[in-house]
Order: structure tokens, then sequence, then C-alpha cells
């Protein structure tokens, strides 16, 4: 028995649907889950409308020194005694790309968290992904090579890169540091990672970035046993990205130090942060996503409108 040639699918759309149902079946729960998680919160803050360059009229406002005379709506200015400026709604996307720590100590996960670190950042990636192309912002996965683009197409973009682009040595996706590339000046980036690599080196990062003109909001994701370190009595700790190993009798006397130590490491990152004008937050993985998620869309809105608030003169 023959087949005609109508009736035989190429080669090369049996891949393409191969590939496409590979990935479906690998992303649908971090997925979900982002998605759920971005619905909680979309119909809020998206109620809220911003000013800026746009077509959509929004509200009259009192003329100020500095607006120029085409601002000025005379037909609306003429039933009062004072002059009014018609403001639009902003509709100018902002470049924004994202990072996800994928490197080995992201798949910790202790028996006090529901997920490993590397799933919750996932979540709070795609999640704010999911935010920002209802915002009708453009987006990228930071280190992947694309130009961020707006839309459903460039979610599932993100989805691809976080969750089925390969974690191998060198991928911006497993590395523990953001990569250094170079992006347009004014551009905003987003950090998600444990950050426990050394200080030192993640100061390095920021400053490069501050150097380059690109403004950023980073949150640490940490496991509650990384937090708290809750162990006691005889405890073995093993190294996550190296083959190290430590056996103490007592794990509880380790606690007060190593509290302090994980204070001085957050500090240094917190206080470079705040003088080159990055936002930083922690979130724990015994805690739900939205909050942090939130408190990372709120940031990340604040400045894309001051970026793009109108000015006078202008």
């Amino acid at each position: 028995m023959s087949l005609t040639r109508s009736h035989t699918a190429p080669s090369g759309a049996i891949g393409l649907r191969e590939q496409a149902e590979s990935l479906a079946e690998a992303m649908p729960p971090l997925v979900t889950e982002a998605e759920h998680v971005a619905s909680t919160i979309a119909q809020g803050v998206h109620g809220r409308r911003r000013t800026g360059m746009g077509e959509t009229f929004w509200q009259f406002r009192r003329y100020r020194e500095g607006d120029t005379a085409s601002s000025v709506d005379w037909r609306h200015s003429a039933r009062s005694a004072h002059l009014f400026v018609r403001e639009t709604e902003r509709e100018a996307a902002e470049s924004i790309w994202i990072w996800r720590d994928g490197s080995a100590s992201m798949d910790y996960a202790s028996d006090f968290a529901p997920c490993t670190k590397k799933d919750r950042a996932t979540v709070l990636a795609l999640a704010l992904s999911s935010l920002l192309v209802q915002g009708g912002e453009s987006i990228a996965p930071l280190g992947h090579g694309f130009t961020p683009t707006p839309g459903r197409a460039a979610l599932r973009r993100m989805a691809h890169s976080l969750l089925d682009a390969p974690e191998t040595e060198g991928n911006a996706g497993s590395a523990s540091l953001p990569p250094p590339g170079h992006l347009p000046r004014h551009a905003q980036v987003v950090l998600i990672s444990d950050f426990l690599s050394p200080a030192e080196d993640i100061v390095a990062r920021l400053k490069n970035y501050a150097a380059e003109g690109i403004r950023g909001h980073m949150i640490q994701v940490l496991d509650p046993a990384e937090e708290d370190l809750p162990f006691s009595g005889r405890t073995e700790f093993e190294g996550v990205e190296e083959e190290l190993r430590l056996m103490v009798g007592r794990a509880q006397n380790l606690r007060e130090a190593y509290h302090q130590r994980l204070e001085i490491h957050r500090n240094r990152i917190l206080e470079t942060a705040r003088r080159i004008n990055f936002t930083f937050a922690t979130h724990r993985t015994d805690r739900g996503p939205q909050t942090a998620l939130l408190a990372l869309y709120s940031a990340l809105s604040g400045a894309l409108a001051a970026r793009k608030a109108p000015r006078a003169g202008l």
C-alpha cells in the first residue's frame, strides 16, 4: 500500500511537531503555576494607568510651567478660567531583560520547603513576564541573544529559555552570575537568584550594569533552611557546587555565626544596589510567590513610569 504525497507529512513538520509536543509536556506545571500567580495580581495592577506618549485620552490636568502651547486643549480651557492639558495613557513599550539563576545551587530544596529555589525563581520570572506582556511591555531572556518583543510569543520564548534550553556550562541559564552583555542604555534588567556567589563578584557585575546606564531589580530567593539554619545535633553539610563536606557535632552552635555571615553578605549586595539605584528584595520558598511578585512588579512599574513620564518643555 502506498500513500500519496498529500497524505504524507514533511519530515521537518514531524520534527517540529515532536519538539512542540515534548516542550508542551515539560512546561505545563510551572507555566500553569506562573499564570495562576500572575492572574491573582494582574487585575489590580493593570487597573492603574500611567501617563506618557500615546493617543488614548486619559485625563485633563492644569497647565504647568514648561508645557507647550500645542499641548493645551483650548476647547476645554475655554470653559474655565484656567488652561488645561490633555494627558494620554502610556503606550510606548519598554525593553526589559529577565534573568533567572539556573546554577546548581538553585536546585536545593530542604524538607522545610515545597519546591526548589530554581522552580520558584522560574515561576516568578514567568509570572512577571506574563504581567509585563499584559501591560504591553517588550521582554526577553537575558543572555540568550533575543531582542525584546511584546506579546504572547515573547512569553513563550521566555518559557522555552527557562524550561527547555540546555543548561550547559557557559550557558547564561546555568551561570551563577548574570551575563555582562551590553544592553541599550537605560535598559531594565530583572535578576532572580539566590545571590550566594562571592559578594565581590556580584558587586562587580552590578557596577558593570550601572556603568552602562542600566537600571535593575533584584530578588533573592532562598530556602528557609538557608535563612534559618534550623539543624541541631550531629549534621553533615555538603557543598552543592563544590565537592565539600563538613561534619559538625552540634549544628545549633553554628547558627549565630552563620546568621551574622549571611547578613554581612546580603548587606554588602544591598548597599551596592542602593548606590546604583537597583531595587533589592528577598523571598523564601516556604512562602507564597504572590507577595514577592507584587513587590517586584510594583518596583519595575514605578521605574517604567518614572522613565516614561512626560518632562517639562518636551
